[in-house]
């Protein structure tokens, strides 16, 4: 019988546990670059912990259509939702190594980003303009 009671004194219910990962205060956060348009940013921006943006061409005037960078902190749910979201073009990992798709480079152009850039090529290229949006870890 003691050995029972220890147990329930050293192990919290399911109830307790459930509730500490419910919390805002311990939800997983994550960092993920995308390429999107303004007014898809505007809609899903109250979702986001913290986010920032540039725009794909400096030049050109900001309408809802404008093509954007967005650099999105978040819940891991929020980024699976913006990742099945086809006006959410997710880029690789930016330590992954892997070039980011063809769209991306032709969007960031005017930023000077090469074809076959990684993530993290492309995000030093853009933060030439926009320092935040350089790579950090969390």
């Amino acid at each position: 019988m003691l050995r029972v009671r220890l147990l329930i004194v050293t192990f919290p219910s399911i109830r307790v546990v459930r509730e500490f990962c419910r919390t805002k205060k311990n939800k997983m956060q994550g960092r993920t670059y995308y390429i999107t348009t303004l007014e898809s940013w505007q809609r899903e921006a109250p979702r986001f912990a913290a986010s920032h943006y540039i725009h794909a061409d400096p030049q050109a005037p900001a309408t809802p259509q404008t093509k954007i960078l967005a650099m999105i902190e978040t819940d891991e749910g929020t980024h699976n939702t913006l990742s099945r979201d086809p006006r959410w073009q997710e880029l690789p990992h930016a330590l992954a190594g892997k070039p980011i798709p063809t769209a991306a480079v032709e969007a960031l152009a005017n930023h000077q980003v090469s074809p076959f850039a990684t993530t993290f090529e492309a995000t030093e290229a853009v933060a030439k303009n926009h320092p935040i949006m350089k790579y950090r870890p969390l």
